[in-house]
Order: C-alpha cells, then sequence, then structure tokens
C-alpha cells in the first residue's frame, strides 16, 4: 500500500534548534511586548513546537528603561512584594520600579506569562533583559526582529 504517513514530530532536547533573538523596546507597551516574548521564549512561534519541551529561542532585549505603559498604569499599578518578616509586604508603582529597577518592569510581566512549574522557570532563563543598548550576548550573534 502507497500511503503517505503522517507522523506527529515531537521535539526534545536534542532535536530542538535554538536561536538568540535582540528585541529593541524603546517606546513600546510593557504588556503588548511581553506577550510577544513569551510566546518566542516558549517556542509557539515555530512549526516544532511541543508544549512539555524548551523548545523556544533565547531573547536579549534591550532599553528596557525606555518602555511605556498605557494610560494611568505608571501611578496606579501596584507591585507588591513581601520581605518574609511580620508587617513586611511592600508596595511600589512601576515608576518607582522604573527608577530604581528597569529590567525588572518587564521581568515581572515576562514571568508572569510563562508555566507556573519546572518548565516556566527553566524558560524564565532564556531571557536576557538590559537597560541600555549595551549587551554582552554579541558572541552569540542574536538576530533583531522587530516586534509590531
Amino acid at each position: 500500500m502507497n500511503a503517505v504517513s503522517y507522523k506527529t514530530v515531537s521535539a526534545n532536547a536534542k532535536t530542538v534548534k535554538k536561536e538568540w533573538v535582540l528585541i529593541d523596546a524603546t517606546d513600546m507597551v510593557v504588556g503588548r511586548l511581553s506577550t510577544q516574548v513569551a510566546m518566542i521564549l516558549r517556542g509557539k512561534t515555530k512549526p516544532s513546537y511541543t508544549p512539555h519541551v524548551d523548545c523556544g529561542d533565547n531573547v536579549v532585549i534591550i532599553n528596557a528603561d525606555k518602555v511605556r505603559f498605557t494610560g494611568n498604569k505608571l501611578v496606579d499599578k501596584t507591585y507588591v512584594r513581601y520581605t518574609g518578616y511580620p508587617g513586611g509586604q511592600r508596595f511600589a508603582t512601576p515608576k518607582d520600579v522604573l527608577n530604581r529597577f528597569p529590567e525588572r518592569v518587564l521581568e515581572h510581566a515576562i514571568r508572569g506569562m510563562l508555566p507556573k512549574n519546572r518548565l516556566g522557570r527553566e524558560l524564565f532563563r532564556n531571557l536576557h533583559v538590559y537597560a541600555g543598548t549595551a549587551h554582552p550576548h554579541a558572541g552569540q550573534q542574536p538576530k533583531q526582529i522587530k516586534i509590531a
């Protein structure tokens, strides 16, 4: 019988082709940028996507200090953290966080869009965020992509 065989091919750690991607975050909206980056980290933009495998690309984001929020989120939104001590709940606005640690705004948004398990923690390690234009990943020759 001469029939074409259609087999579902599942990617694994040996067959995945990981690339390096560079994204310039200048004047981009935090949430819209984060959803696209989370999809690239997860590997959903590739035809060989497999849900339980790290098949996404390594992402380098530059100019993280130049992102923007829509509406009044820059002063109305609050980030909550806990120091571990009684009464140690601390609150901060995105404006405060952008002034002190500009990378954390994007990291927090992207981490919340990844799976909350072992795979999500492994995927988050493929993200590299920098406040300025300089980054130490020039040796990997990242391919610059434009996110609309």
